[in-house]
Parts: structure tokens; C-alpha cells; sequence
């Protein structure tokens, strides 16, 4: 997901000239009986930079060029079928007056009469606040705010059924939501990055950040088409799988940097009394802003929420980089993986808040009775994973039994005691992350088949405080 979210961001705040690809269609409406073997289509004819209808009456924009590049290499006529808004076009959809919506998420209401292309392009959705709200983590803890959504999209409809403490007021349009936050109207909006970045730097509302993500809630953008003309998703599809991600960020680059620049020249024509000075400082506001966005976002692609410790995702990319140092200075390295025994019960019988605590406080063990050169995360569920580099697989079994030991005797205020059982691997010469993750999970289930409450490495042998033997702090 942050991948997807890093390449729109630099999609959308980029100012370099991009190359402009050759895309004669222009969407122009159909007449008469020359279009009746056209594909008619609709779309949002107020969605900048994504697709507006311009005063021609012709259908432009980021997803306006990508549908023109994917029907002509499906050797597909189009006819634009135009309407006064995006609810106007939702009905047009319904009633059979356009075969296709150019550029949508898929929901489960929507699937009702369409079915859906693969994406055309994929692009997060971020949470839009004034500038003196504080950062949002997560938008579960923000009940009973006021959030503006434009009418009829897929966030107003994910929104309402995820969140239903907050207060949702729709809008007519992207800039009419933004204003309702910037004049304090609503506390918060969700739009696309994409559209964020345009229409805050259009209007000039530098009152307004980017104060979170949410996870899974990316705009995943297809072609809608009505259910009876499945034929024509198939055909799109084979040429959707043509356009390359080159082509994708030369199509998006092109767009957000002409409008913005004209937007610019604009405001600096409307705002001429102001002068020169002050445009400079608000690019360079703007771009401070960004750069925070940037830092918040990556620290939260890398964080565990729950626990506040390094993610799989983290853990992966780090381990990678250990292994290929331990391997060109022929250092040694070695992992400890944890799972936390009869953690399922704890769900069971006390309620997974209480099973959130455990994890927490287990979080905290962890923390207390590692090295400072070691790493902690949480690999998924009830296993957390310990690297441990300059760690031979004795030194790395001798720390596993310290963090066994520190969970037995601590206090997790649950009426009970609890254990955890840890898989020790030392990395092998030539060996891949992969094998080494394998070892280290055979260990941990020796461990487990084993009576739990110990650690077990590669050989399968157990050094237990509970079966009578002391460890002594881990290596430095």
C-alpha cells in the first residue's frame, strides 16, 4: 500500500515536465445515428484532475486520457453521453443510457449492475484537516467531527458504513467539501492525494494538510460496465494489461503539472496586489507541508499500530539489509520468532481488548530485555520476531530464554499466567531470508509440541528455566 501511496505522491506534487503521449480522442459527445455502434460512456464531469467535461463538451483529464488509451487499443468507438453531475451519471448508468463509467472504485452497491475492469490506476485516499488539527492515526477515534463527502462516491459509501460516529454532510463537488473544512464548517474530508494536492494548490487553501492515511482505502480506479455488455470489460481488460506504469505517470505527471502551473498563473493574476514574494512563500509552505506528510506516512507504513513496534513490512526490508551485511563482512547473525502460548484463549474467555492489552504489555517485555542493537516487531498476530545482528545462535538462545523468562514472571493483570514459546536460527552461509524464516518457524514449533514455555534452536534442544537451567544475560 505505501508503495502505491509514495508513487501517487510523486505523481501528484510533481513539477517537472513530463512527456505528453499522443491521444487524439477527445470523448465528444454522440448525434444521431452515426454513434448507435458507439460504446457510450458517462463520467464525473467535475472531478479535476481525473476527468471534467470542459466547456467544449469534451470529456479530459488523468482518467479521460487513460480510457482513451485503453478503448483505442481495443479498437473501441466511444460517445460520450454528458451529465450535470456524478449522481446524474450513476442514474444514466442505471437506466441503460451509457455502457460504461469511466473512472470509479468498486463497491458492493455498485456491483449491483456493473461489473469491473482491472484497475487503471490506483491512488491512496487521505484524510484533509486544517492545519492546527493534530495528526490522525486512526479515524475510528475521531467520532461525533463533521466530515465533508461529495454525494455519491465510494468514500461517502465506505465511510458511512466504517465509521458510523462520524457525522457525514455531502457535497456537490471536491472544492465545495475542501471549503467546508478550510471555512470550519466540518472538521475533516477524505479525498484522493491526487485531487488533494490539485485542489488545495488551485484554491490556494494553504489552511488546510494531510493529517493521515487509512489503510486499505486506496482509490483503485476501473471501467464500470453494465452487466449485459461483459463482452466489452474482457476486450478492455486485454488492453488495460498493455499500458505500461511509465505510461500511467506520464498521463498523471502531465495533468497535475499543467493545471497546477495554470493555477498558479492564475492566482498570481487574481492576487497581483499581494506580489510576487508571497507566491514564492506559499510554494515553499507547501512544500514543507509535503515533506511532513512524506515522514508521517513512511513511519506509519513501517509502525505495528497496535503495539507501536516495527511491522512485517519493516522487519522484512531490515533483515534483508542484515543479511546482506553479515554476509560480505562474514559477521554472524540470527533471529529469535515468538508466538505467545494459548493466546487464542485469552481472546476467547477475556475479549480481545484484553488480548490487545497482553500484546501491548508483551510489546513492552520485549523491549525491556533486548540489546540496543537489536530489532523488534511484531510479524503478525501473536508472533513477534527478534533480530539480532553480531548474534551467534548460542548468544541469540541465551536472550530468547531471558525474554521467556521476563514473560513468566510478569504481572499482565489477567487473573492468569502466561508463557511464550521462541524459535532461535542462526543464518547459514549462502543462506536466503526465506530459509532462514523456515528454520527459525520449525524451531518455534518444536517448542510449542515440546510444552511451550521455552526456546528451542536449530537442533531442536531446549534450554528451559523450566526444566532447571539459568541463562545469563545475552552477549553484547
Amino acid at each position: 500500500m505505501i508503495r502505491a501511496a509514495t508513487r501517487a505522491l510523486r505523481v501528484a506534487a510533481s513539477l517537472a515536465a513530463a512527456a505528453l503521449l499522443p491521444l487524439p480522442f477527445t470523448g465528444a459527445p454522440a448525434q444521431g445515428a452515426a454513434a448507435a455502434a458507439e460504446v457510450r460512456f458517462c463520467v464525473d464531469p467535475d472531478w479535476p484532475p481525473f476527468e471534467v467535461i470542459n466547456r467544449n463538451g469534451m470529456h479530459e483529464g488523468i482518467g479521460a486520457d487513460l480510457l482513451k488509451l485503453a478503448s483505442t487499443r481495443a479498437g473501441l468507438p466511444m460517445a460520450l453521453h454528458p451529465t450535470r453531475d456524478w449522481d446524474g451519471s450513476l442514474a444514466a448508468s442505471q437506466e441503460g443510457l451509457c455502457d460504461l463509467l469511466s473512472f470509479l472504485n468498486q463497491t458492493p452497491k455498485r456491483e449491483e449492475w456493473l461489473v469491473f475492469t482491472e484497475p487503471l490506476f490506483v491512488d491512496p485516499n487521505v484524510i484533509i484537516t486544517r492545519e492546527d488539527h493534530p495528526f490522525i492515526p486512526d479515524l475510528a477515534g475521531e467520532s461525533d467531527k463533521v466530515i465533508a463527502l461529495p454525494s455519491g462516491t465510494a468514500i461517502e459509501e465506505r465511510v458511512r458504513r466504517d465509521f458510523p460516529g462520524l457525522r457525514v454532510v455531502t457535497t456537490g463537488s471536491e472544492a465545495e467539501a475542501f471549503a467546508m473544512v478550510s471555512n470550519r464548517e466540518a472538521d475533516l474530508t477524505i479525498r484522493s492525494l491526487t485531487v488533494a494536492v490539485y485542489t488545495i494548490k488551485k484554491e490556494g487553501w494553504f489552511n488546510l494538510k494531510v493529517s493521515g492515511q487509512i489503510p486499505g482505502y486506496e482509490n483503485t480506479l476501473r471501467i464500470g460496465v453494465r452487466k449485459e455488455r461483459a463482452d466489452l470489460r474482457d476486450r478492455l481488460n486485454a488492453a488495460i494489461a498493455t499500458i505500461t506504469p511509465q505510461e500511467r505517470s506520464q498521463i498523471a505527471n502531465r495533468h497535475v503539472s499543467i493545471n497546477v502551473q495554470t493555477a498558479m498563473d492564475y492566482e498570481l493574476v487574481r492576487n497581483l496586489s499581494i506580489g510576487f514574494l508571497v507566491v514564492l512563500l506559499s510554494n515553499l509552505a507547501w512544500a514543507i507541508k509535503l515533506h511532513k506528510t512524506n515522514v508521517q506516512l513512511r513511519r506509519m507504513s513501517q509502525t505495528d499500530r497496535l503495539t507501536g513496534l516495527r511491522n512485517r513490512a519493516a522487519l522484512d526490508d531490515l533483515m534483508m539489509t542484515e543479511i546482506g551485511r553479515a554476509a560480505r563482512h562474514g559477521r554472524t547473525f540470527a533471529i529469535i520468532l515468538l508466538d505467545l502460548d494459548h493466546f487464542k484463549t485469552i481472546n476467547d474467555k477475556l475479549g480481545h481488548l484484553v488480548g490487545d492489552r497482553v500484546l501491548v504489555s508483551f510489546a513492552g517485555l520485549l523491549r525491556e530485555n533486548t540489546r540496543q542493537i537489536d530489532a523488534v516487531g511484531r510479524w503478525g498476530g501473536e508472533e513477534f520476531l527478534i533480530l539480532c545482528p553480531e548474534t551467534d545462535g548460542r548468544q541469540a538462545h541465551l536472550l530468547a530464554e531471558r525474554v521467556c523468562g521476563a514473560v513468566r514472571s510478569h504481572d499482565f493483570k489477567t487473573g492468569g499466567r502466561h508463557t511464550v514459546s521462541a524459535g532461535v536460527a542462526e543464518l547459514r552461509d549462502g543462506e536466503s531470508l526465506d530459509s532462514l524464516l523456515q528454520r527459525a518457524d520449525a524451531a518455534l514449533y518444536r517448542a510449542k509440541h515440546g510444552g511451550r514455555d521455552r526456546a528451542c534452536g536449530d537442533g531442536g534442544a531446549s534450554l528451559s528455566l523450566v526444566e532447571g537451567v539459568t541463562a545469563g544475560p545475552p552477549a553484547a
